[in-house]
């Protein structure tokens, strides 16, 4: 029985192609069903914060949230930095991963992966 919390806004959201990928991932590495996928950030990077994007299961302070079929953790303290983000997946051949548009960010480095507030 799932604990997500439905009635509540996530505060991030995938394009579809970042579903797509996401999900691609997840059974390519046999994720089992206990592990989300794990947004948030953490300090470092050369603009102060970096992104965290990866399969990780549920810790305390962490809420749970059911986004296009794809469950997501993410830490209660996170959402202030990231809502409003979209995560989309780029395929293309300048740039291939996942890339974010975090419209709290007052500016990002150049790898699109660090950003400061």
């Amino acid at each position: 029985m799932s604990t997500a919390v439905e009635n509540i806004t996530a505060p991030v959201s995938f394009t579809e192609n970042a579903v797509k990928e996401i999900k691609k991932l997840k059974d390519q590495q046999e994720i089992g069903e206990d592990f989300g996928l794990r947004v948030g950030v953490e300090g470092g990077g050369c603009a102060g914060m970096n992104y965290i994007l990866g399969f990780d299961q549920k810790k305390d302070g962490d809420q749970e949230y059911w986004i296009d079929g794809v469950k997501v953790f993410m830490h209660k303290a996170h959402g202030l930095y990231l809502v409003g983000m979209q995560i989309d997946w780029q395929d293309g051949l300048n740039a291939r991963g996942f890339t974010f548009n975090n419209p709290n960010a007052a500016s990002t480095c150049g790898c699109g992966t660090s950003f400061s507030v």
